[in-house]
């Protein structure tokens, strides 16, 4: 029996990734009957992540990943997942706020009809949450985080904003007044769960579902900045809100990822905040209080006496020869096999600063205010932290041990 359950709680996983949940296996009365499905990806992400390792260098004969873009987006992604420790989530809090107060009407939380309203109602918010993002420069500056890398993977999916929950939530208000709050968390972790597969460029076209579904064909176009990409394709699992509001484009011409203006670093702080003091030098060139405003709540292309959304006639020029930029002047040290084992060169207190989460974080587990990510994971846990210092420049090499042999490095790995 045990076996049968785990078997079905593997298979419950692998279709949440693809919000393939039926709504009888996925309809709950209360918020917290509802499982942490995003939480419980975690083993989906990384056999995926590694799926798509192992079939791109078949395809490609080199890696799809990079060990320095890939641990940016890791790390992005952990750090997005930060301010659930103090609450439950903006969205959820909110919509639980307005649904016990405001709500009209109560639809069955036990009806099909509730739970596939939800699904459209959530997929439709998102796609205006997702649109704003790109057309609000305040709203852009939590949003570009996901957009910063110039590949495009799977690890590229983690790369989420520590900000961008503290304002999506208004746009999921309309649906509290009518969806129960425990079909809503259903839904808003399966529509983020889906969007993790589509950032690959291992799936090419998809036929027929391409007309309604958000595919990996249809999400790179939105993460490109060539011109026809520039604010294209907001769909979350489906497609048909961008063909009826006029926001989609094919894929034609090789699309290349990033920002129209590279960052061209990996050090996660700037990474995440770098656009809001942009907005803020903007803002100060400006002596009209409308234009100080305008800076802050038009497009990022906006200037004096541009449309709304500016124009992008400035754009520098890409093609399909132009080699990805890969942050030059910022590289690690390590080997790309040694994982668990890397070096960091951003800033002269990398070292401290690391060693400051590294506490923070054992503390958290050690008073309970952190659970490991998998139950079959609940080992003693050792942390050992080698922080070595180079005459020229600070390295910082964490290893983690457990108390078991599984993950055990036994020291074999040194930092450069």
């Amino acid at each position: 029996m045990a076996e049968t359950m785990d078997l079905g709680s593997v298979s419950r996983g692998f279709r949440a990734m693809f919000s393939m949940l039926s709504p009888n296996e996925s309809s709950f009365e209360k918020v917290e009957d509802v499982p942490p499905y995003v939480q419980q990806a975690t083993p989906f992400f990384v056999g995926l992540m590694v799926l798509e390792l192992v079939l791109g260098t078949l395809k490609t004969g080199g890696s799809v990943v990079t060990i320095s873009d890939g641990i940016t987006s890791i790390s992005a992604g952990m750090i997005s997942r930060l301010p659930t420790l103090v609450m439950r989530g903006c969205e959820l809090t909110a919509y639980m706020y307005v649904w016990d107060r405001f709500r009209l009407v109560e639809l069955p939380w036990d009806s099909a009809w509730t739970w596939w309203f939800t699904f459209l109602g959530v997929d439709f918010c998102y796609y205006w949450v997702h649109r704003f993002a790109h057309e609000v420069s305040v709203l852009w500056a939590s949003h570009q985080v996901h957009h910063s890398s110039e590949y495009y993977n799977l690890t590229t999916a983690l790369r989420q904003s520590l900000t961008q929950q503290f304002t999506s939530w208004i746009f999921y208000m309309p649906l509290a007044l009518v969806a129960p709050p425990a079909i809503f968390a259903v839904h808003i972790q399966l529509n983020l769960l889906y969007q993790f597969w589509i950032h690959t460029e291992l799936i090419n076209d998809l036929g027929p579902l391409e007309w309604i579904f958000n595919t990996p064909k249809h999400h790179r176009v939105h993460h490109g900045r060539n011109l026809y990409c520039i604010d294209k394709n907001y769909g979350g699992i489906l497609i048909i809100w961008d063909r009826l509001f006029d926001t989609f484009a094919l894929e034609s011409d090789k699309v290349i990822y990033g920002l129209v203006y590279p960052i061209r670093t990996f050090e996660i702080l700037r990474v995440q905040l770098h656009y809001y003091f942009y907005l803020w030098r903007k803002s100060k060139y400006y002596k009209k209080i409308n234009n100080k405003l305008s800076t802050f709540f038009k497009g990022p292309s906006w200037k004096p006496g541009k449309p709304r959304l500016g124009d992008h006639s400035n754009n520098p020029k890409v093609n399909e020869g132009q080699e990805v930029s890969k942050s030059e002047g910022i590289k690690l040290k390590c080997p790309q096999t040694s994982v668990l084992c890397c070096v960091f060169t951003f800033r002269p207190t990398a070292a401290f600063l690391e060693m400051l989460r590294c506490v923070i974080m054992v503390a958290m587990l050690r008073f309970g205010y952190m659970k490991p990510l998998l139950p079959s994971l609940s080992v003693p846990t050792e942390v050992r932290l080698r922080i070595i210092t180079d005459p020229t420049s600070v390295n910082l090499c964490v290893i983690l041990h457990s108390s078991t042999d599984l993950f055990s490095l036994r020291s074999r790995y040194s930092c450069v």
